[in-house]
């Protein structure tokens, strides 16, 4: 089973500074029957401008990760902890008993982001922060894990939860695939790019929420880049 959801159709907030879209319920979008995907709580399209972003606000019992799609997000929190995220690469936020950040694109050009939450399957963890560069000729033709909650995982960042995310980047007329287990939810979304999806056709930043199906064909139509986020 795999939904298509054409970034066209989801719902969209602009807020001046933020141009954003919601593939899963979040803020003043409200579907009792879009609150998610398994435990995949929230994937937030986001625009940033320059010199603007997201003031110190908090957050608890919650896996956040920022994927950066084009220049860079500067981090800071209550704990100390300070960075800068370029495209590409990838930062991890464990809020457990509670965190204030602030997440600014202090950048000449406008940032480009996805955010994603995983619900934790512990609550009450000590709160942290991480972020790592991936080198992207590690990822070209392949899937490679950029966050896991699985100890099976090294050398990826670390999420409280049993999910992982992976990145892949296609060359136009290149084939991966994916095995999936079952129950398990997989939501894949195209950073850009145009790709088939066992036949189905994806554009630049449309997602599909996957169940039930061993073995994902993903056939690049064009170069793409591709996030697949495999959860409970």
């Amino acid at each position: 089973m795999i939904q298509h959801r054409p970034f066209e159709k989801l719902f969209q907030e602009n807020h001046g500074w933020l141009d954003t879209r919601h593939h899963f319920s979040f803020a003043s979008y409200h579907d009792p029957n879009n609150m998610g995907w398994g435990s995949i709580r929230v994937w937030n399209d986001d625009v940033i401008d320059s010199k603007s972003g997201f003031p110190p606000h908090p957050h608890s019992d919650m896996e956040i990760i920022t994927y950066v799609r084009k220049g860079a997000i500067t981090h800071q929190d209550n704990l100390g902890n300070t960075g800068r995220t370029e495209a590409g690469d990838v930062q991890v936020m464990s809020a457990g008993t509670g965190i204030r950040h602030a997440e600014y694109n202090l950048e000449p050009e406008t940032t480009e982001i996805f955010q994603i939450w995983v619900m934790p399957d512990k609550r009450g963890i000590a709160p942290r922060w991480g972020a790592k560069p991936f080198p992207k000729g590690d990822r070209s033709g392949k899937f490679v894990t950029l966050a896991s909650g699985f100890d099976t995982d090294t050398d990826t960042l670390k999420i409280q939860t049993p999910a992982r995310l992976l990145g892949a980047t296609l060359l136009k007329g290149q084939t991966e695939t994916y095995a999936t287990e079952a129950g398990r939810h997989i939501y894949l979304v195209l950073a850009h790019g145009r790709v088939k999806l066992n036949g189905l056709e994806l554009g630049p930043r449309d997602g599909a929420a996957i169940k039930d199906e061993a073995i994902l064909t993903i056939e690049a139509l064009e170069d793409a880049e591709i996030l697949l986020m495999d959860a409970q």
